[in-house]
């Protein structure tokens, strides 16, 4: 169960539904490309965070709304201030990648997405981005209200 700084147990307003809940998991495939294997034909580790940020912008898509528009109409920014990977398996050359990707936690001031990654049904990675909405002076902001419900708020 998370907990917050204090070390004390979160719960989670059981009056709420799950965020993922309000939005099934959005599923990205990707195919292998030999650029993104080590020596070993294994992908390197830092690509698995290059496809988690594809596999968020197609949620987003999804959702009705592409981070393009946020940014440029709005001057709002997701910026990444906490990332995480945790590898189970390993992908090679060609392989098809399949991220189910989904909003674990949101708020107006930061959002966290979650991503499972498998190759022909096997779990290879998984892991989490956690970012803040900063508007065009890098200064934290609130989301647009029109974008609320795109987050489950």
């Amino acid at each position: 169960m998370p907990t917050n700084a204090l070390c004390c147990p979160l719960q989670r307003d059981q009056s709420k539904p799950r965020y993922d809940q309000l939005m099934p998991p959005h599923t990205t495939r990707i195919r292998v490309r030999y650029a993104e294997t080590d020596q070993m034909g294994i992908v390197h580790h830092k690509n698995y965070y290059v496809w988690m940020e594809v596999a968020r912008v197609e949620l987003c898509k999804a959702a009705g709304f592409r981070y393009r528009d946020l940014e440029r109409d709005h001057g709002v920014f997701l910026a990444v201030v906490e990332s995480r990977c945790r590898y189970a398996g390993s992908a090679r050359f060609d392989d098809d990648v399949v991220i189910e990707t989904h909003i674990s936690e949101a708020s107006t001031r930061m959002v966290r997405f979650s991503y499972e990654m498998f190759v022909e049904g096997r779990a290879i990675a998984s892991g989490e981005t956690r970012h803040v909405f900063l508007n065009r002076e890098l200064k934290p902001t609130r989301v647009p209200t029109e974008y609320r419900s795109l987050f489950g708020l």
